[in-house]
């Protein structure tokens, strides 16, 4: 699940949003891939025989999460089915395919990071509007995806790895979290909270990948 400022944006700047879209496919798909590569890795291959072991977004996108990321400024994809019985270290194993996921959008970030400065530097792209709104909707998109996915709140992947960490020690408390995830998630959503930090975590890892672009390409 990502933000954008959907519809003022769309109304302000109608290209914006064709901008933004190699960004959500590319970082939804790689998400989704991650996790059902890292499950069949872990000896489950549910999601691979489902056909979720692609790079094709359209095995992976819900329509209506991702039209509401387009209008309503949050949505998500098709969560990747796994079948914990066939995990030979349940607590371990779903704590990799859980960050899994965060730990590729992070790569896919800091791949683009180099292209867009390769573009800068080497192309001569600095003033191309079109190249630089594409590539660093990607690399936003992509680190907003992998520090929303670190929130430990129900059904994101940060719940996954509080509960193979505390359940034995604070079961009620993280029953409370999945009973109840979803309306927290919504409540942080609308009043803002996730939009104030995500935006503070994802400009400084943007730019401490930019500060590792630019000192190798000089």
């Amino acid at each position: 699940m990502i933000t954008s400022s959907g519809i003022g944006r769309l109304i302000s700047d109608p290209l914006s949003i064709l901008y933004m879209l190699p960004g959500i496919l590319i970082g939804m798909t790689v998400h989704e891939w991650a996790h059902a590569f890292a499950a069949y890795k872990l000896g489950d291959p549910t999601a691979r025989n489902l056909g979720r072991l692609t790079l094709n977004p359209f095995a992976h996108i819900d329509l209506f999460g991702f039209l509401c990321l387009l209008f309503m400024g949050f949505g998500w994809a098709k969560p990747v089915p796994v079948n914990p019985n066939n995990f030979r270290n349940y607590k371990r194993d779903d704590i990799l395919i859980s960050l899994a996921g965060i730990a590729m959008n992070l790569i896919t970030a800091f791949v683009f990071t180099f292209v867009l400065y390769i573009g800068f530097f080497k192309w001569g792209l600095y003033s191309n509007t079109a190249f630089q709104s594409i590539v660093l909707s990607i690399v936003t998109i992509n680190l907003s995806l992998a520090v929303f996915n670190l929130i430990p709140v129900y059904p994101l992947d940060g719940s996954h790895v509080l509960d193979s960490l505390l359940m034995r020690r604070f079961p009620k408390a993280l029953m409370f979290l999945h009973q109840y995830g979803r309306y927290i998630l919504i409540a942080l959503l609308i009043t803002g909270i996730v939009s104030s930090v995500l935006g503070v975590v994802v400009n400084a890892l943007f730019r401490l990948f930019a500060g590792a672009a630019i000192a190798v390409l000089g």
